[in-house]
């Protein structure tokens, strides 16, 4: 199976790290697929605003819902969140997509929703998978994966020579 996740160290560590990743491999030809979360140099403690960047070139789509001044909660906007997973599965069964790279494995992914159906779908295409995984959603990732997942370093380039890998050896078995 095909499938990686990486977790960074730090706030924002993963994103940057999956972000920089999709750059390079987007620059060298490889077609991706996915969700991104972009890191603002505003994020701050309070502040919640989530948006995904789907791959390969948008939309900017807000997943989190304003809840007004004062208010403390983040809050999922879930209509946003889906359509979202939409616009994504709609690229991958195109058809055109060599790699899948999602930001993370999240509350929703663990509880069974989310992107996870389009993670096994990748998978069951041929699509190698990314994942950034978060301490807090690992052994739901992990229970998912059923231990098949390779958990990757959090160095770009141990993460870049698996996606080269994978989307060579998914290659090479689609020619056979």
């Amino acid at each position: 199976m095909r499938l990686a996740g990486v977790t960074g160290i730090g706030h924002g560590a993963t994103d940057r790290l999956l972000t920089s990743v999709a750059d390079r491999l987007a620059r060298q030809g490889v077609r991706l697929v996915g969700a991104l979360r972009p890191v603002s140099l505003k994020d701050g403690a309070g502040h919640c605003d989530s948006n995904l960047w789907l791959l390969p070139k948008g939309p900017l789509v807000r997943i989190t819902q304003d809840l007004g001044q004062g208010s403390t909660a983040c809050r999922m906007d879930q209509g946003a969140f889906e359509g979202a997973v939409g616009l994504v599965t709609s690229r991958l069964q195109a058809g055109d997509a060599d790699l899948f790279i999602l930001n993370k494995f999240g509350l929703s992914e663990a509880e069974g929703r989310g992107f996870r159906a389009l993670m096994a779908e990748a998978l069951g295409r041929g699509v190698p998978v990314l994942i950034g995984v978060s301490d807090t959603h690992r052994a739901a990732f992990d229970r998912f994966t059923e231990g098949m997942a390779v958990h990757l370093p959090p160095e770009e380039d141990a993460v870049l020579a698996w996606c080269r890998a994978a989307v060579a050896d998914a290659t090479l078995t689609e020619e056979m």
